[in-house]
């Protein structure tokens, strides 16, 4: 039976590697820290660096007393064994080798038939992957435009306490300064609520891909007669002849042109019988080193308002 190994990373990033950047969010996650309220106490700001005073200079040796020489310092280690070769490993007594009982001939594996394949190409080419870029980018998108609407909001009705504070009582103050604070704790914990959904729906998305990725894989594989399949970005040199890439990237596209995403706003279905955590899968592709702990990158919630 064939054997391969893919990470659903590499599927996730090759999907949605297209996806407009959230440059808004990651500005002002930068300021997740620095926002204030007026009329609130601020953290004291931190100290000052204090400045190291110099090492003190190296005491000269004593000077000789009844005749006898002056004691000179010794060099540390380092000092000494500079430019010297290094000390050969001291020579220890291991205990004698176990020994190694001789096991029953096993069966020859077969040889090897090998072919190449190029799981981002194929991933580029895949009608479905294309539907998960479209609709989840827009989703993406709008979540960007939403927080970038209310932080603004959260500026305004801090502009506007500013300009009243002389016009309100000490309570009116604190009341609208709650008001505001209330606001902003709900506002980010709705935006990460989104976000992990915009994240589940593409992780249910792209498994959908990957689950019918590995089969068409195999089904390829079998029809030319491979029993090894390496990824393309492990192999230096190839032929034509080996690449099953064009032929998996058609047969995917007939097999599945669409998935199903999970409506805006909605989690996908659970499982029944949901499989144990850390459970292995039968059908493994092997993945490329550089995209292989890659994982799509999610719209994080926006940060109050800085203090300027």
């Amino acid at each position: 039976m064939l054997r391969f190994s893919i990470g659903l990373g590499v599927l996730a990033t090759a999907a949605v590697a297209a996806l407009p950047p959230a440059t808004a969010q990651a500005q002002v996650l930068a300021q997740a820290q620095d926002w204030f309220i007026p009329g609130q106490q601020q953290p004291p700001p931190p100290p000052a660096q204090q400045r190291t005073a110099p090492p003190p200079r190296a005491a000269r040796p004593p000077r000789a007393e009844r005749g006898r020489p002056a004691m000179v310092p010794l060099a540390p280690p380092a000092a000494l064994t500079a430019g010297e070769p290094a000390q050969p490993r001291m020579q220890v007594a291991l205990p004698p080798i176990p020994q190694l009982p001789a096991l029953p001939k096993g069966p020859t594996p077969p040889a090897a038939v090998i072919g190449v394949l190029g799981v981002p190409e194929v991933m580029h080419a895949s009608s479905a992957a294309q539907q998960v870029e479209k609709i989840l980018g827009a989703r993406r998108e709008k979540l960007n435009q939403d927080a970038q609407k209310e932080q603004a909001g959260w500026r305004d009705l801090q502009q506007s306490l500013v300009n009243d504070r002389t016009k309100l009582s000490a309570e009116q103050i604190r009341s609208r300064e709650r008001a505001l604070q209330e606001r902003i704790t709900n506002a980010q914990r709705q935006f990460r609520e989104r976000n992990k959904i915009i994240q589940d729906a593409a992780q249910y998305a792209l498994a959908q891909i990957e689950r019918t990725l590995i089969a068409v894989i195999r089904q390829v594989a079998e029809s030319r007669g491979m029993n090894l399949v390496l990824h393309r970005a492990q192999v230096a040199l190839n032929v034509n002849e080996f690449d099953i890439t064009p032929q998996v990237a058609e047969q995917l596209n007939k097999i599945l042109p669409a998935v199903t995403i999970p409506a805006e706003g909605q989690e996908p279905p659970m499982a029944a019988n949901a499989a144990p955590a850390g459970a292995a899968a039968s059908a493994i592709l092997p993945t490329t080193p550089n995209v292989a702990n890659a994982a799509p990158a999610a719209p994080a919630p926006p940060a109050a308002p800085a203090r300027k």
